[in-house]
């Protein structure tokens, strides 16, 4: 809700733009990996990819992810584990990667439980990591910690676009990325923070690819989408003040 009402009184008072360049780092799950490799073509060209991987084969998906650096010299990923790693689980990973290839990614959100293994984690690995969960928890506080690269702002879990706009600029003050993310958005709602990043993030590739998660888009279509889109007058009211 605090969101939406922000979103829309920025538009109101013509203050978000309304250019943007849609760029996203390409989502893909574990699963994909080994399709990826026989199909270089497809991420061959990108500069940076995310992939979600989990608790099971974890040494597979750590040679994967390290013969992807060896076969896309150019190739940055991120990785996101929502905290499902132990500590021994991360750096078991850790181990499957070169050392020259380390640097190459970009940094793995939350790998492990608390964020004391994480950092933990990162200390020994020298493997960047951000926070996520963390960023939407009350005591959560912008800070340099040694190997935390970035913070993960997902605007509509987060409250309203100011306290987002907050946590940006004091994370560009101490050196760390701000990367705007989406959840579960409608297309119009992905188009919004597409513009919000390119706005209040500039240059920094944001996380936006979730629209394959819908069935309809909404309003606005996302570029290259071939999702049927609904419109306004297609819609139910539900409610009205």
């Amino acid at each position: 809700m605090s969101f939406g009402c922000s979103c829309a009184l920025l538009e109101l008072n013509k203050v978000l733009p309304v250019q943007t360049d849609y760029c996203k780092a390409h989502l893909y799950d574990r699963s994909d990996i080994d399709y990826l490799i026989l199909n270089l073509n497809l991420i061959k060209f990108k500069k940076i990819v995310k992939f979600k991987l989990g608790v099971n084969n974890i040494i597979k998906d750590g040679l994967n992810i390290n013969s992807l650096f060896k076969l896309v010299p150019k190739l940055k990923v991120r990785l996101d584990i929502n905290r499902k790693w132990t500590l021994f689980q991360a750096k078991l990973f850790a181990k499957c990667i070169d050392l020259d290839n380390r640097n190459r990614i970009d940094f793995i959100e939350e790998p492990c439980r608390t964020t004391e293994e994480s950092l933990e984690f990162a200390k020994e690995t020298c493997i960047n990591i951000a926070w996520d969960e963390s960023v939407r928890e009350a005591n959560f506080i912008v800070k340099k910690q040694h190997k935390v690269s970035a913070i993960i702002i997902k605007p509509m879990l987060m409250g309203s676009l100011a306290y987002c706009q907050f946590l940006i600029e004091k994370s560009r003050f101490i050196g760390l990325q701000s990367i705007i993310s989406s959840s579960f958005e409608s297309s119009f709602g992905l188009t919004q923070l597409s513009r919000i990043s390119y706005w209040l993030t500039p240059g920094v590739t944001p996380g936006l690819d979730t629209i394959s998660l819908i069935k309809t888009q909404l309003l606005r279509s996302w570029p290259g989408c071939n999702i049927p889109i609904q419109k306004l007058d297609n819609l139910k009211l539900i409610w009205e003040s």
